[in-house]
């Protein structure tokens, strides 16, 4: 399906977006990539929303990518007994322990007993993303007697921040690596792996999906920032989850961290995704605020990949209405001329290979000459990867005969994906780049298109080979006899 933007939407999948009209709808409002949160619903609830995002791709002729978000060793309070939680009052006493029993107003299970063997009287513990702020009085291996420092509504799952402690916690938990080998089988596209605070943290999620999904590192840790260059470089691609990155970290200090992190992938030509609270408002209301919209504009202006929407689309009541408001926000900043100022300004891109010449070659010759979108044919999606890099003025076609290609693709920014039957030969490949301009619109058979490729075909990175050629066939046929 055709977008009339660069930057990709993904939308998170919950209680709110759980059948086929839904999902449905949301692709076409919008949705690139949707994402199934590991942390809510079992693996029947993924494997329904997983086969139902496929009918819709197949119904609509339109490839989709689809993330899985792990868990990770995100720390999280138990359940209550009231499904809607509880209001925590300033100044209360508030138990956290092992017991499994529902909670209630005074007391929940905090199933982490590595978290009892490390508090001290006096340290602070952070729930729902900071919202609600406790103090330790007295603790022991199985429960922290605590005071609510500030309050707020508590319910089943919160999650939980512990800022004053270092926690030794494995990188991947039973959890996860049962849930990972689940959505591998299943046929998902990026793996979303939380709290990455080390290289050796992807690496291991990479040796147990044994090529079956890409590896997306969320940065949510100071370690993960500090250790950003290292992360980047054995990652697929990028979130700048800003919800623990704010609680770990002093809030003020994300803002800049987010800039150095999306211009440090793009240089790397790996996408990176914008995250937390984008839209948080139209949880509940049908219209975003004005400092809402401003921040979606900022992660576009910066030349994020990809924004995304959390409860917005998943618990929302105005689902829909979020990604609606996305894509109207995408598509009025990247009518700007100052988006295109920004963006071509903060391209400082390496280029040591044949690949990276040919691409910016590409680039050049779509904003010098009167040419209507760039093709490049891709087997394992390098070649549109370092086309994205370049952020040319002209549509991006990424074709591909494997659909899994196509589907990691969808999170990179300004890619219109395409999957065609097999390709031997460069002839065969211009005219099918020719059709799919033509098919989406993006070219009439009075223009032209840039073609790029690798010769021989079918090998992964061998981009070689640049043509500008016409959108008549018969203008091919003629050039080319056989």
């Amino acid at each position: 399906m055709r977008r009339h933007r660069n930057v990709k939407i993904v939308a998170t999948l919950g209680p709110a977006s759980n059948d086929y009209a839904m999902i449905r709808a949301l692709h076409e409002a919008g949705a690139d990539v949707f994402r199934l949160n590991m942390s809510h619903g079992d693996h029947e609830e993924i494997r329904v929303r997983h086969a139902i995002i496929r009918q819709v791709e197949e119904d609509l002729d339109s490839p989709i990518g689809i993330l899985a978000d792990l868990q990770g060793p995100k720390l999280r309070v138990g359940v209550f007994a009231n499904d809607d939680g509880e209001e925590l009052i300033v100044g209360a006493a508030f138990r956290l322990d092992l017991d499994k029993e529902p909670g209630d107003v005074n007391r929940v299970q905090l199933p982490h007993k590595e978290i009892f063997d490390a508090l001290e009287p006096g340290a602070h513990l952070l729930v729902n993303d900071g919202k609600i702020k406790l103090r330790v009085k007295e603790c022991g291996p199985t429960f922290a007697d605590c005071e609510v420092i500030v309050g707020g509504q508590i319910s089943n799952r919160k999650g939980v921040n512990v800022p004053d402690v270092t926690l030794p916690l494995a990188a991947l938990s039973e959890k996860d690596r049962r849930d990972l080998e689940f959505v591998c089988d299943l046929g998902v596209d990026w793996l979303a792996l939380s709290f990455v605070q080390r290289p050796a943290d992807v690496e291991e999620a990479r040796a147990l999906a044994k090529g079956r999904a890409a590896i997306l590192s969320k940065i949510e840790k100071p370690n993960a920032v500090k250790m950003f260059d290292e992360i980047l470089a054995v990652s697929d691609g990028i979130m700048v989850a800003r919800g623990d990155l704010g609680v770990e970290l002093p809030v003020q200090n994300v803002p800049p961290i987010q800039k150095q992190l999306v211009r440090k992938c793009r240089a790397a030509a790996k996408p990176v995704i914008v995250a937390t609270q984008m839209l948080e408002s139209m949880i509940d209301s049908p219209m975003p605020t004005r400092a809402e919209v401003s921040d979606v504009a900022t992660a576009i202006y910066e030349g994020a990949d990809a924004i995304m929407l959390s409860a917005e689309s998943a618990a929302g009541s105005f689902p829909i209405e979020a990604v609606t408001t996305m894509n109207n926000v995408a598509m009025e900043v990247e009518s700007d001329p100052t988006y295109t100022e920004i963006i071509e300004a903060s391209r400082k891109a390496v280029r040591t290979t044949v690949a990276d010449g040919i691409v910016a070659a590409a680039r050049e010759i779509a904003e010098t000459a009167d040419v209507k979108a760039i093709c490049c044919f891709s087997q394992s999606g390098t070649t549109a990867l370092l086309v994205a890099r370049e952020r040319p003025r002209v549509p991006i076609i990424a074709l591909t005969s494997y659909r899994s290609t196509a589907r990691r693709l969808c999170l990179t920014w300004g890619t219109n994906c395409v999957v065609t039957g097999p390709v031997d030969r460069f002839k065969t490949a211009v005219i099918a780049a020719v059709r799919a301009s033509l098919k989406q619109g993006l070219a009439t058979e009075k223009d032209m298109i840039v073609v790029t490729a690798g010769v021989p075909f079918n090998t992964p990175g061998s981009t070689n080979i640049l043509r500008v050629a016409p959108c008549a066939e018969k203008l091919i046929y003629a050039a080319d006899p056989e």
